[in-house]
């Protein structure tokens, strides 16, 4: 009832001709929009404090909060590990771990499938897993050294429900031939929301375009893009440096 009321006096305020209500909204417009007359070097001073105050904070949680709990967590890791932004959710009995200079971005999900035994989600060194990843482990999983997974990746090694309409009424578990390993070997590069399913190889040095959808394995130096993915062209690295082109 109350809201009912509430609901109705804000109607008659925004549609009402009378003076009263046009001079009600009048002063909730000036509260709302009210603004400190500040001088722009007070508002560059603010935003310089509220940029360093953040810093410091986000620095000693990583240090003492999130990353010690983050290692918790894990089977092994390795050093100088970097978490952005919090720490990964976990689910499952999933075993993980990880090798030397690896990012991973604290708003990203790891998952171990519950009805396997051990599921394995190995992490090389120099890895970057981007902002809103999933990982969801069936049996294994393994990522390559030098491998970048852009944000809102999704490997899935396990779907979580099985294919039987009747079996998912029923609240069951997605059956073992549905799972399968994703091994990303060494320098691939996985664009933005892309998703890989279960029995996948990705070749070294291969690059996934944005948005792919991938079913299948492919061999290195491939460039793929699709829904499903298919091979677009080889890649060609015509150095070693930080310059290279590919060709048809």
């Amino acid at each position: 009832m109350y809201l009912f009321s509430f609901a109705q006096c804000k109607k008659w305020l925004k549609n009402s001709q009378h003076p009263s209500a046009m001079a009600l909204i009048r002063l909730f417009s000036i509260i709302r929009c009210f603004e400190l007359p500040l001088p722009k070097w007070c508002q560059s001073t603010l935003y310089s404090l509220h940029r360093t105050l953040t810093s410091l904070w986000g620095y000693f949680s990583h240090c003492f909060y999130y990353l010690p709990a983050f290692k918790g967590r894990l089977h092994h890791y390795g050093k100088r590990t970097l978490l952005d932004n919090g720490l990964p959710f976990f689910s499952g009995p999933l075993v993980m771990s990880i090798g030397n200079d690896c990012r991973i971005s604290g708003k990203t999900t790891f998952s171990g499938r519950t009805d396997s035994i051990n599921p394995t989600l190995t992490i090389g060194d120099n890895v970057d897993i981007g902002w809103q990843t999933t990982i969801a482990v069936g049996d294994k999983i393994i990522i390559g050294n030098n491998v970048r997974i852009a944000s809102q990746g999704f490997l899935c090694g396990y779907p979580g429900h099985p294919i039987d309409p009747h079996l998912r009424a029923q609240g069951l578990a997605d059956l073992p031939q549905q799972i399968g390993s994703i091994i990303l070997e060494d320098d691939v590069w996985v664009c933005t929301r892309v998703s890989i399913l279960g029995n996948v190889t990705i070749g070294s040095r291969s690059i996934i375009a944005t948005g792919s959808v991938v079913t299948q394995s492919f061999p290195p130096d491939t460039l793929i893009a699709g829904n499903p993915a298919k091979a677009i062209k080889t890649l060609t690295f015509h150095s070693s440096s930080t310059h290279s082109e590919d060709t048809s």
